[in-house]
């Protein structure tokens, strides 16, 4: 891959520019989280693909590298989300998106999302938060989760193997996906594209210093989180379920990187978000 975007469908034009404020071929955009690129979502993108053309047949998905990960692994990541919102923003315009996007956001990528929204809505259609941990909703809970996203940052310091870092980043991260079903490819992508321990700590730096508004955004959102996190206290997302009136869908079982974990029950939700949605009359823009 040599874009810093990947288009799914391949068969797609990248370039085709979307018309309008609300475009007739929907655009869903995918954030990653801490350290992680686009090629860490794995088979995700196919499920929800899949469960999207089912409502949305022209549906496609843009899966973006934050700055400083991926092939935009050169670039120094910004240590504020707003300016990894205006990167990405900037990497729509360069594929010739125009007119409003829905958004997927796990981890980092969830403030991205939540600050795209609140600073730019009339970009945003809806967006589905997976697994945030957003001041101020998560501050009551950080006692429960010491070493969190820090844990990750010792980890690029230390000097073990690749496949040993990989493999304690895929223990503190899941607990459903065997190892030996990922690490090869991890292990590609970090040949590929290198992550320095610099830009580790700046994503860190962004993610800790961001504050979300405890007023909802103006697009629709679902929560999306993992009882059996063990790097984000899942009462993070019931506070922010709460404050905005959003919906939660709560897996028992997953750990932080739920995609990963169980791409197909993450694909569900999300559709099954829009079919109620639709069910109900819900446009769209409108909460409820």
């Amino acid at each position: 891959m040599n874009t810093s975007a990947a288009f799914l469908p391949a068969d797609l034009p990248q370039t085709a520019p979307l018309q309008g404020p609300r475009s007739q071929t929907p655009v869903w955009v995918l954030l990653r989280g801490l350290s992680r690129e686009s090629g860490h979502w794995g088979v995700f993108p196919d499920h929800l693909l899949r469960e999207l053309r089912e409502l949305q047949p022209a549906a496609r998905l843009l899966m973006l590298d934050l700055p400083g990960t991926g092939t935009l692994r050169g670039q120094a990541s910004p240590t504020q989300v707003s300016a990894i919102v205006d990167a990405c923003r900037g990497e729509l315009r360069g594929h010739g998106v125009g007119g409003r996007v829905s958004l997927v956001g796990m981890s980092l990528g969830a403030a991205v999302l939540t600050d795209w929204a609140n600073r730019h809505p009339d970009e945003v259609e809806v967006g589905v938060l997976i697994n945030p941990s957003l001041r101020p909703f998560s501050e009551l809970f950080r006692k429960s989760r010491p070493f969190n996203y820090l844990g990750l940052l010792l980890l690029s310091l230390s000097r073990f193997s690749a496949r040993m870092r990989e493999e304690r980043v895929l223990s503190l991260t899941t607990r459903l996906t065997p190892h030996q079903a990922v690490i090869d490819r991890w292990l590609e992508l970090q040949r590929q594209h290198p992550l320095g321990v610099r830009n580790t700590a700046r994503q860190l730096i962004a993610s800790m210093r961001y504050r979300a508004s405890r007023t909802r955004p103006a697009a629709p959102m679902l929560l999306l989180c993992s009882k059996a996190d063990g790097l984000v206290d899942w009462r993070c997302s019931q506070a922010i379920s709460r404050a905005w009136g959003a919906p939660l869908r709560l897996h028992t079982r997953a750990g932080h990187d739920l995609p990963l974990d169980d791409p197909q029950w993450v694909a569900r939700a999300v559709a099954e978000w829009l079919r109620d949605r639709s069910i109900q009359g819900v446009g769209p823009g409108e909460w409820h």
